[in-house]
């Protein structure tokens, strides 16, 4: 097959080793070859602009914008772009918001090389590529009431240590407000106590805890 008709994939990731990774896996394919590489979301939009790739792999953590907003980006200006998100993270709150914000497929650091290029034909041919563990996991939480904005300013000033009486001052709420809040969010995720929402509201990635 000649360079030109190759699937020409751009490859986003703030990891050097997992970028050459996967760029040893596409270029490995007669099919397809790496057009370019971003280690950054600004880079990524940049990078689509000047190459106009087939597919997109996109992590979803970056130093700068998250990937769910350099997928949105790409989208506003190339409507037909085809982004995966290629993450270790398996919450289904951010599958969902990936797949809301246009992903066409949602996919694992840890699935094997053969399913990764796989999926870029899959999604390069207008399919939408969701594996059985990322849809079992979107399934298990379908019912499940979502919290609220003011709830999820709340768990984020639970998640980093302050007491009710901190949080009804910094959101300028009463004390006994807050309560009702963490009672809410204590229901709504299935928690016994702060601590474990909190823990539950990371796993789902419903807040994400600052390094």
């Amino acid at each position: 097959m000649s360079g030109q008709a190759r699937l020409r994939v751009l490859s986003v990731d703030d990891h050097p080793l997992l970028r050459e990774g996967i760029a040893a896996v596409v270029n490995s394919q007669a099919d397809m070859c790496i057009a370019a590489q971003a280690s950054s979301g600004r880079e990524a939009i940049q990078m689509y602009r000047e190459h106009r790739p087939d597919v997109v792999l996109m992590d979803l953590r970056l130093p700068d914008i998250s990937g769910i907003d350099a997928l949105t980006a790409i989208l506003s200006e190339f409507s037909s772009a085809r982004v995966i998100i290629l993450t270790t993270f398996e919450g289904d709150v951010e599958i969902q918001r990936s797949l809301a914000a246009g992903a066409y497929g949602y996919l694992l650091k840890n699935m094997p090389p053969g399913d990764l290029v796989e999926a870029i034909r899959h999604v390069h041919a207008g399919r939408k590529r969701i594996p059985s563990v990322i849809a079992a996991q979107l399934a298990e939480h379908l019912a499940d009431e979502p919290l609220t904005g003011r709830e999820i300013d709340v768990l984020r000033h639970v998640a980093t240590g302050n007491r009710n009486r901190d949080i009804a001052e910094r959101l300028f709420i009463s004390e006994e407000t807050v309560k009702v809040h963490v009672k809410h969010i204590m229901e709504k995720l299935g928690a016994s106590d702060r601590t474990a929402a909190v823990a539950i509201a990371v796993r789902r990635g419903i807040i994400q805890l600052e390094p």
